[in-house]
């Protein structure tokens, strides 16, 4: 009888653990039901050039306790209050490389205060993680253009504007919140703990792919075009949508260039 027990208790707890590995995105931050977006949200997405392919809806509590509902498109994290405030874009008819977000970051916004998180709760940055976060805004602030940021350590969520801390999902990734209506950056970038067991330079390049979106870069030929920018559709960029284990976490020339015409 008690051997009986154990393997239902031991059923019972692989049905449970193959559940929380179906879905990547935010399941170790909240439990909410799913929810499917209306066909008048899809198409204003869609007009945003937003990759509508496998959008829902969670309810989603942040590191900094708040909550709030949002539109999941990949690793992108769009507020769904914040929605109807973007303004449509103007279409744009090219096959040219280098993508944007809706909004990008405005003027008055682009001295950023990023925060890698070490508090507890199990979103501390791992030591590789805070090393590939200091590598990857390296990389941003060393363009020439108008955007800075000024990165430090801690717990001190209140005074950052930009927050990169872990979170449990064991499959290699993030996720990221693109720019508001206003023109704030994406406030919070979370990277998934299966980040930590590639090499510093792919936690460089995924932290730095996440970094992108927080600041307007989309996925190549997800977004609005990006005038000015590489021709080439085969042009290498840290925005695709996925990487090899050889990554080296680095901008490449078209990634440069997209992020100088911007600011």
């Amino acid at each position: 009888m008690k051997k009986l027990k154990l393997i239902i208790l031991c059923l019972l707890a692989m049905v449970f653990i193959s559940s929380c590995n179906k879905e990547e995105i935010s399941k170790e931050i909240t439990q909410q039901q799913e929810i499917e977006p209306t066909q008048a949200q899809l198409d204003k997405l869609s007009g945003l050039k937003i990759d509508t392919g496998n959008v829902i809806i969670q309810e989603i509590k942040m590191l900094d306790g708040s909550k709030e509902s949002y539109f999941i498109a990949n690793d992108l994290l769009i507020s769904v209050s914040d929605l109807a405030k973007y303004p449509e874009p103007q279409s744009e008819a090219s096959t040219e490389k280098q993508y944007r977000h809706p909004s990008i970051v405005a003027p008055p916004y682009r001295n950023i205060n990023i925060l890698g998180y070490t508090g507890g709760g199990g979103f501390a940055l791992t030591a590789k993680m805070q090393t590939a976060l200091s590598w990857a805004v390296a990389n941003y602030n060393v363009l020439p253009n108008t955007l800075n940021f000024n990165l430090t350590f801690g717990t001190n969520t209140g005074a950052a504007d930009m927050i990169v801390y872990r979170v449990n999902t064991p499959s290699a990734g993030g996720s990221a919140m693109i720019p508001n209506a206003a023109g704030q950056p994406g406030r919070f970038i979370r990277i998934n703990a299966g980040t930590d067991a590639f090499s510093t330079n792919v936690n460089e390049h995924v932290i730095g792919h996440e970094i992108g979106h927080a600041v307007g870069l989309a996925h190549p030929g997800t977004g609005i075009w990006i005038p000015g920018t590489p021709i080439s559709p085969s042009e290498p960029s840290i925005m695709q949508p996925s990487f090899p284990a050889s990554a080296d976490g680095e901008l490449t020339p078209s990634d440069k260039v997209a992020l100088n015409i911007l600011y």
